[in-house]
């Protein structure tokens, strides 16, 4: 089977094994992208910890789960989002106001929108979580 989408895999895998009840899900290929959100969903609580077991091509990555997401998942398309337009997409994936946080591409690297926020700038959504 072919991934075509390796950020909309990782996920699905993740939000899958949170309603099994998993403990620890393993990840395989990972990537750049994938470990900035995991960093992201570290510093927020949703996740206890990820390691990486293989730094080879694709390697495999050991996520560490803590029971706190409800959803999660990639935004497809990317929309580009202005610094004075979260509330549209907020609304759009998120359940209610400051409840969850959605993962933007920007100069500074991947943020949260509440960081983007701060820092006034705008971006690319490329995931959100609750």
């Amino acid at each position: 089977m072919a991934l075509n989408d390796t950020l909309s895999n990782t996920l699905s895998h993740i939000l899958n094994s949170e309603k099994v009840g998993k403990q620890v899900c393993i990840i395989r290929p990972h990537s750049k992208l994938i470990l900035s959100v995991l960093e992201i969903f570290k510093e927020n609580g949703y996740i206890k910890d990820y390691k990486i077991q293989e730094a080879s091509k694709g390697g495999i990555l050991e996520v560490h789960l803590s029971g706190k997401i409800n959803k999660c998942g990639a935004i497809k398309p990317r929309f580009s989002v202005k610094k004075d337009n979260f509330e549209k997409f907020e609304k759009r994936y998120l359940p209610s106001k400051n409840f969850g946080m959605l993962l933007l591409s920007t100069q500074k690297g991947i943020i949260s929108h509440s960081q983007a926020q701060k820092h006034n700038i705008g971006g690319r959504l490329i995931a959100y979580v609750y």
